[in-house]
C-alpha cells in the first residue's frame, strides 16, 4: 500500500488548470493529465481542483476507443457494486468508479476502528475488486473543521488507511492501494451544521485501469 503525501508536479498541474479554466471535454483533460503522470499525480490535481477522487480518475484516462472499452469494463463493476454495497454511493465517473462513504456508517465519533457494518460493505467491496483485478484503488479520508488542523489530518489518514487494510486483509493486493488523507479541506457541504459535518466526514475511493488494463484495451483484447 502506498501513502501520498506532498506531490506536486508544476508543468502538469498548470496545464490542468488551463483545461479546467477553459473548459474542456473530461476525455481531453484525461488525455494530457494521463499521459503527463498517471492516476496518482491526477490525484493530487483533483485535490486542488476539489475532488482527489475524481482527479485519480481524470489522471488514469487513456481516452479514444480504448476510454470506452475501459468504461464499458468499469460499467460492470459498478452495477455489481450498486447491487451488493449498502451505505455507499457508487458513481461511474468517465473511465472510473467513485465510491463515497458517509464516515458515521465506517466509524464512530473519533474514531478509526470500523464498525461491523463497514466490514461488511468493504469485504462486498473486496469480493468485486477481486474479480477485476487489473484496477488501482486510492483510497481517500476526509473529516470536519472541529479539532486542530493537526488532529483532522491524522484522522483522516487513519481512516483512510483502516478501510485500505481491511480491503487488503479480504484479499485485494496491497500493491494496488494507495492512500491519502485530506483532513478538513475539500468540504462537500458547510461545517456551520451538524448535517454538513456529516457530510464532510467521508472516506472517498477512486476505482481506476492500471496500465494491464489500459494496454489490454489498446490493442482490442479487452472483453
Amino acid at each position: 500500500m502506498k501513502k501520498i503525501k506532498g506531490l506536486l508536479l508544476i508543468s502538469t498541474l498548470a496545464v490542468s488548470i488551463f483545461l479546467y479554466g477553459c473548459g474542456a471535454s473530461n476525455a481531453v483533460k484525461g488525455g494530457v493529465i494521463g499521459g503527463a503522470s498517471g492516476g496518482v499525480v491526477g490525484g493530487v490535481i483533483g485535490h486542488y481542483a476539489g475532488n482527489t477522487a475524481l482527479g485519480a480518475i481524470i489522471g488514469a484516462a487513456v481516452g479514444g476507443t480504448a476510454g470506452v472499452l475501459i468504461g464499458n469494463h468499469m460499467d460492470k463493476q459498478a452495477a455489481e457494486m450498486k447491487k451488493d454495497m449498502s451505505g455507499a454511493e457508487i458513481e461511474r465517473v468517465g473511465e472510473g468508479i467513485k465510491i463515497t462513504f458517509d464516515s458515521g456508517i465506517l466509524f464512530a465519533t473519533n474514531s478509526t476502528t470500523l464498525e461491523s457494518a463497514a466490514k461488511t460493505n468493504i469485504q462486498k467491496f473486496a469480493a468485486i475488486l477481486n474479480k477485476y483485478p487489473d484496477t488501482n484503488i486510492l483510497v481517500t479520508g476526509y473529516t470536519d473543521s472541529d479539532g486542530t488542523d493537526e488532529y483532522n489530518q491524522t484522522l483522516s489518514e487513519r481512516r483512510a488507511e483502516a478501510v485500505s487494510n481491511y480491503a487488503a486483509a479480504q484479499g485485494v493486493s496491497s500493491s494496488r492501494l494507495s492512500i491519502v488523507g485530506f483532513g478538513e479541506s475539500n468540504p462537500v457541504a458547510s461545517n456551520d451544521t451538524a448535517t454538513g459535518k456529516r457530510q464532510n466526514r467521508r472516506v472517498e475511493i477512486a476505482v481506476f485501469a492500471n496500465e494491464k488494463l489500459k494496454a489490454a484495451a489498446e490493442n482490442g483484447q479487452l472483453n
